[in-house]
């Protein structure tokens, strides 16, 4: 029987190379296990890709399901801890299975659901979270990225002094003592208007080091005014809501606040590690949204904080 064409390995009609080619959309399950909880099971979504040279008129996608595949078998039935190295090991075994690449590509997306309990009456709820790792590995390189997106709450404080002047203008006009006026006001919980916030925080990982996504999840609902809960009681809707308007934040205080508790909290991370630092708040009294971000590496934010050695 002839052997059938390798069209992929043919000449395309324009020798153009190309920066990524592979696969989107690849569903998988995946057993994250734990060292002193239940494990982890997740619905990821894949991507998968590799450069394509000049001279090549496609690429050998099945082997990137194969690929997946066969690292996910072995998940089944060793011990992985972290989402990074899954990916990390896809994306060594796709770059050995394409010898026309010089580099691939793995990213994965899951959907994270953790337990809360509501901060007035403690009553458990669930949350979900976005969690997600990529990898790159080129010859003798490997670079890992883990993160999460989580959804908070911010109070404006432009337009909570702007309400608080209004407040103090109403308590003058009870005969107060200035120093009383001034005194109320700055204990009342005063109005203003509200975001839905969303933080971002992706953590270069490097060799078996490991990076908590609970404590990245952590950092970010702490960067913001309040935490946002599935379930509240009133008296949990008080709390929130007082808690967010004694704690007001603009999108840059939210990206500043988690650059100093990254560098806080994971002190082993190597000065050249990239951090990724994103806040999106959907405004309520304006239709557009604002953002912030800041990329830089340990060693910088280390520095601007005074931290650095």
């Amino acid at each position: 029987m002839d052997t059938l064409p390798d069209v992929q390995a043919c000449s395309p009609e324009y020798p153009i190379n190309l920066t990524r080619v592979g696969l989107t959309g690849v569903k998988k399950l995946v057993k994250v296990l734990r060292e002193e909880d239940r494990p982890i099971v997740l619905i990821s979504n894949f991507e998968v890709f590799v450069d394509l040279p000049s001279n090549r008129k496609g690429a050998n996608l099945s082997r990137n399901f194969e690929v997946i595949d066969e690292v996910l078998e072995v998940v089944v039935n060793e011990p992985v801890y972290e989402i990074e190295e899954l990916c990390g090991e896809i994306a060594r075994r796709v770059l050995s299975k394409h010898e026309y690449a010089t580099r691939a590509e793995v990213k994965m997306k899951s959907e994270y659901v953790v337990k809360r309990r509501s901060p007035a009456t403690h009553i458990t709820c669930q949350e979900v979270v976005d969690i997600f790792a990529e990898a790159v590995a080129k010859a003798g390189h490997l670079r890992k990225v883990v993160g999460a997106k989580v959804v908070g709450m911010t109070a404006c404080p432009c337009a909570q002094e702007i309400m608080r002047d209004l407040v103090r203008e109403e308590l003058e006009k009870l005969n107060l003592s200035p120093e009383e006026v001034y005194g109320l006001a700055a204990r009342l919980p005063v109005a203003t208007h509200n975001q839905r916030g969303r933080g971002i925080i992706s953590v270069e990982v490097r060799d078996r080091r490991c990076v908590s996504l609970e404590k990245i999840i952590s950092i970010i609902e702490e960067s913001m005014s309040a935490k946002v809960y599935g379930l509240l009681k009133r008296p949990d809707e008080a709390m929130v809501v007082a808690r967010a308007h004694e704690n007001p934040k603009f999108v840059e205080d939210c990206v500043r606040t988690m650059a100093k508790k990254v560098v806080e909290s994971f002190e082993d991370l190597p000065d050249d590690a990239v951090i990724s630092l994103k806040q999106i708040n959907e405004e309520s009294i304006h239709q557009h949204n604002a953002f912030a971000e800041r990329t830089a590496t340990m060693g910088e934010l280390r520095a601007e904080l005074g931290l650095g050695v």
